[in-house]
C-alpha cells in the first residue's frame, strides 16, 4: 500500500514538472502587431507666425511749427472721417491772410486805374499786363496764406481709432511733429513668410481655385471666428531666408484684432499621393527619425526614414520607406535590432481608423 502512494506521489511530481515549462513557454509567445504605409490624398493644417496690421495705419503729423491750442480728441478714441483733432493756436496765421488779402485788395484797385488809363492811352499795354499780373501774385498770397491757415486744424482722412498722444495741449510743436497715430481696424492684414517648396505647392493647388481660404490662432490659443483669404505674395523671396511674404486680408467687425498684435495663420495644404504612417510607429536617435521593419522572416531591423509633414497622429514619409514594407506598429521599447517576432499584420486603414485624428 505504502508503495502505491508512494508510486502515485513521484508520477504526480514528474508529470506536475513537466507540463511547467509548456504552459510557461505558451505565456511567452507574444505577438506584435505590424502594418504598412498608406498612401492617400490627405490635406494638413500648416501653421505660419503672423503680424498683424491695419487696413490703414498712418501718422498724424503737424504741418505748421506753433502751440497746440486744444486737443479735442482722447487716446483709444474712435473717430469719424473730416473729425478736428487738433488746432494750432491759429493768431500769426491769421494775420498773414488779413495782410495778403489786404495787398490784393490794393492790387486789385490798382489794376482797375491802370485799365482805365490804358484806355484812354495814358499808359502802355505793358504797364496794364504788370498791374495784373500783380494782382495775381496777391491773390496767390491769399490762397498761400489760407492754406496756412487751414493747417493749424488737424482732422481725421478717414474713420479710425487714435493711438497714443505724446503732446498735451499748450504744448510747442514744431513744423512735422507727430501728434498721433491713426487706424482704421474695420479689416486688419496678417503678413506671414512661406518657404519656396510650400510657396510652389500653394500656386500649384491654388491656380484653379482662386485665393485660399486662411484661419487665425490668436496668441491665446483662440481662433479668430471669421476666416481670411490670401490675397497677395510679394514678388521677391528673401535671399537670406529663402521666405517669400504672404499677406491675407481678414474682416475685425468686432475691433478685436489691433495694429502689431501677432498670431498664427492657419493654412490647409493639401498633399497628394502621400505616404503616411503612424506616429507611434516611429522612434528618434539623435533628431533622426527611425522604424522597425519586419522582414519575411520576421526579424525586425532599424531603419531610417526622413518625415516631410507632421499631423496629428501621422508623419508624412519622404523617403526611407516603401508601400508594402511592414513595419511595427507597437512594441518599440520591447524589440532590439534582429529580434525575431511573431507577427500580426493589421489593415493600415484599419489602423488610421482608430487614429485620434480620424475618430472626431
Amino acid at each position: 500500500m505504502n508503495r502505491i502512494v508512494m508510486l502515485w506521489g513521484l508520477c504526480a511530481i514528474v508529470g506536475f514538472t513537466s507540463c511547467k515549462p509548456e504552459k510557461q513557454e505558451k505565456e511567452e509567445i507574444v505577438k506584435y502587431a505590424v502594418t504598412t504605409p498608406l498612401k492617400m490624398d490627405t490635406s494638413f493644417a500648416k501653421e505660419y507666425v503672423s503680424q498683424i496690421r491695419s487696413i490703414r495705419n498712418i501718422e498724424i503729423r503737424v504741418l505748421e511749427k506753433g502751440f497746440l491750442q486744444n486737443v479735442l480728441v482722447d487716446e483709444g478714441q474712435s473717430v469719424k472721417a473730416g473729425q478736428l483733432l487738433f488746432k494750432i493756436m491759429p493768431k500769426f496765421y491769421e494775420a498773414e491772410l488779413m495782410k495778403a488779402e489786404a495787398e490784393a485788395k490794393a492790387s486789385d484797385i490798382e489794376l482797375q486805374n491802370t485799365k482805365l488809363l490804358s484806355d484812354k492811352n495814358v499808359v502802355s499795354k505793358n504797364e496794364l499786363s504788370m498791374a495784373q499780373a500783380k494782382l495775381d501774385q496777391a491773390n496767390a498770397e491769399v490762397s498761400l496764406a489760407k492754406a496756412h491757415l487751414s493747417f493749424t486744424e488737424i482732422r481725421a482722412p478717414f474713420d479710425g481709432t487714435i493711438d497714443r498722444i505724446p503732446k498735451k495741449q499748450g504744448s510747442l510743436i514744431d513744423e512735422g511733429e507727430l501728434l498721433t497715430t491713426l487706424s482704421d481696424n474695420s479689416e486688419v492684414f496678417a503678413y506671414f513668410n512661406v518657404s519656396e517648396p510650400e510657396y510652389l505647392d500653394y500656386k500649384a493647388n491654388t491656380k484653379n481655385t482662386g485665393n485660399a481660404k486662411v484661419n487665425l490662432l490668436l496668441a491665446n490659443n483662440q481662433p479668430l471666428p471669421y476666416q481670411g483669404v490670401v490675397q497677395t505674395i510679394e514678388s521677391e523671396f528673401n535671399s537670406e531666408t529663402g521666405n517669400i511674404a504672404f499677406r491675407a486680408k481678414f474682416p475685425n467687425p468686432d475691433k478685436l484684432l489691433k495694429h502689431g498684435e501677432t498670431g498664427k495663420i492657419q493654412m490647409v495644404v493639401p498633399l497628394h499621393d502621400a505616404m503616411v504612417i503612424p506616429q507611434k510607429a516611429t522612434y528618434e536617435v539623435q533628431d533622426k527619425m527611425y522604424v522597425f521593419v519586419v522582414d519575411r522572416n520576421n526579424v525586425v531591423r532599424s531603419r531610417n526614414i526622413t518625415v516631410t509633414n507632421r499631423m496629428p497622429d501621422l508623419f508624412v514619409v519622404g523617403s526611407g520607406l516603401k508601400e508594402n514594407d511592414r513595419i511595427l506598429l507597437e512594441g518599440i521599447q520591447k524589440v532590439k535590432e534582429n529580434d525575431k517576432i511573431v507577427a500580426e499584420f493589421v489593415d493600415p486603414k484599419e489602423v488610421i481608423s482608430r487614429l485620434k485624428l480620424y475618430s472626431e
